[in-house]
């Protein structure tokens, strides 16, 4: 990020995956955060528990009872000058009101969403709801207290089956195949609307396969090492030639913390940008290094491919390294081996 004063970032899903993750490098760069999460059930608690201890760089040591009283004892543990933590659902428009109401926002950082292909094929309205409805709530709070810079997520599942091999920015993405790529898409439509009619400055940002630290336990990386270990079954779409741009984490919040840089810096902007590596990598080799990594071979359950997955993702990132100055660092096989070294660290 570029030297700017220190600012004050509202982080929606901030106790998540790649929000502890940026949380953690803002409250760093001596910037405030107001982290906004509502632990949803999609996975357990205390993962998001963990994600934001770590992140805010504290100790202490938890004994869980239930769900309610552990958020509330998290928010006495871990609030601050610095940091505030509300445990809030962003389709609650009046609950998110009186946030902004309390606070002096200089940036929204949007990353909490329902994320997932496959279980948005089962449950698409929620994923309308949250995703869409919940996204126009912060737009519309940002509209009433001037809030005029937002970071967004988006997906590079928006691309679907695109044929043309790398995805750019400029792409056709008309086309989803699931509800979530379809949310997310519709996310980058509205998002332009409120930076049309309202002056809110906006980059959309195109996550391409996120992996590392605290990933959740249903992506597939982690899900595979965790099930070898187990010396159970692994889930195996397809034959094996189903490939994805994986992104390590650390590159991903790069270019996030260079969004706002841009941002910072830039008035009437509106971006798309893809965030990847640029490297392909199939699922046969993806399980391989993973197995390299434990020295212990999966067990593999050979299953059909599945409605909604794509065949193959793969970033152009030409448009982030030119007017971001992004530049990935961390190739795959180097990003497995500090996942598992994690992974073995922090196991049950």
């Amino acid at each position: 990020m570029q030297k700017h004063n220190f600012m004050t970032y509202l982080v929606t899903g901030g106790s998540g995956f790649i929000g502890s993750h940026l949380v953690e490098n803002l409250l760093k760069s001596g910037h405030s955060v107001i982290n906004i999460d509502n632990f949803d059930s999609f996975y357990d608690y205390r993962i998001k528990i963990q994600n934001t201890l770590e992140s805010t760089n504290n100790n202490h040591h938890f004994h869980y009872s239930d769900k309610d009283s552990d958020i509330q004892k998290l928010i006495t543990v871990c609030n601050s000058d610095k940091y505030t933590l509300y445990f809030q659902d962003i389709r609650d428009k009046e609950g998110l009101k009186s946030i902004f109401e309390n606070h002096t926002v200089d940036m929204v950082i949007h990353l909490a969403a329902l994320a997932g292909v496959r279980p948005s094929i089962e449950r698409p309205l929620d994923y309308e709801e949250v995703n869409l409805r919940g996204s126009m709530n912060l737009w519309e709070l940002c509209k009433e207290f001037s809030v005029k810079k937002f970071v967004c997520a988006s997906s590079s599942s928006v691309y679907g089956n695109n044929e043309k091999i790398p995805f750019n920015e400029k792409d056709n993405v008309d086309y989803p195949i699931s509800p979530y790529a379809a949310t997310k898409k519709c996310g980058e439509i509205m998002g332009h609307v409120y930076h049309h009619l309202y002056g809110i400055d906006m980059v959309q940002l195109r996550f391409f396969t996120v992996y590392g630290p605290r990933q959740r336990p249903d992506l597939a990386i982690r899900k595979f090492t965790q099930s070898i270990l187990k010396k159970q079954e692994v889930p195996f779409y397809g034959d094996g030639s189903t490939a994805r741009d994986y992104t390590y984490i650390d590159d991903i919040i790069d270019g996030i913390v260079r969004s706002i840089g841009y941002l910072h810096q830039n008035d009437r902007v509106y971006e798309v940008f893809n965030l990847g590596e640029n490297e392909v990598i199939r699922l046969d080799e993806m399980l391989g290094e993973i197995e390299t990594n434990l020295n212990q071979k999966a067990i593999k359950k050979l299953l059909p491919m599945q409605p909604g997955d794509v065949s193959k993702t793969n970033a152009d990132i030409e448009k982030a390294q030119t007017l971001l100055g992004y530049h990935p660092k961390t190739k795959f096989q180097n990003g497995i081996k500090k996942f598992v070294e994690w992974f073995l660290k922090n196991r049950d």
